[in-house]
């Protein structure tokens, strides 16, 4: 058994075959999950019910196996920003600042060849994808 928070092997599989640059979308249970993502980007479907798992819980447990060094999520075309982006940046940090695409330049950049992972969540709020850049593992000082 794994000691790590993250133990999903396809998850963990998908992202130590990904590499700085790769993406990994996160997406709520609204997403187009086969048209809206990268066709060779590996899917793991994890949308048990609506609301479990929800895409902040998954966000948590996907931070521990990598470094993120960009974030983007969808922005709505008007009115106020959604509450679940507050929630996202508590959870990345100050180091990772969020930054807004519309919604066809969200898709845009989920189809592109660098998404390497899909993760399908239950989480029903809206606006609730975020489209994740794998950073670099610093080199161990010794």
């Amino acid at each position: 058994m794994l000691r790590s928070a993250l133990t999903h092997p396809e998850i963990l599989q998908s992202l130590a075959q990904a590499g700085h640059g790769s993406r990994v979308l996160i997406a709520d249970g609204n997403y187009p999950f086969s048209t809206g993502a990268n066709p060779a980007a590996h899917r793991v479907y994890l949308n048990l019910t609506p609301g479990i798992p929800l895409a902040t819980d998954v966000l948590k447990v996907v931070l521990t196996a990598i470094p993120v060094e960009a974030a983007h999520v969808m922005v709505p075309p008007d009115g106020p920003e959604p509450p679940i982006f507050a929630e996202f940046r508590d959870v990345l940090g100050k180091q990772v600042p969020l930054q807004g695409l519309g919604r066809f330049e969200f898709y845009a950049a989920a189809r592109g060849q660098d998404t390497a992972l899909v993760i399908a969540t239950g989480e029903q709020r809206v606006f609730a994808n975020i489209l994740l850049t794998i950073g670099v593992v610093a080199p161990a000082k010794g």
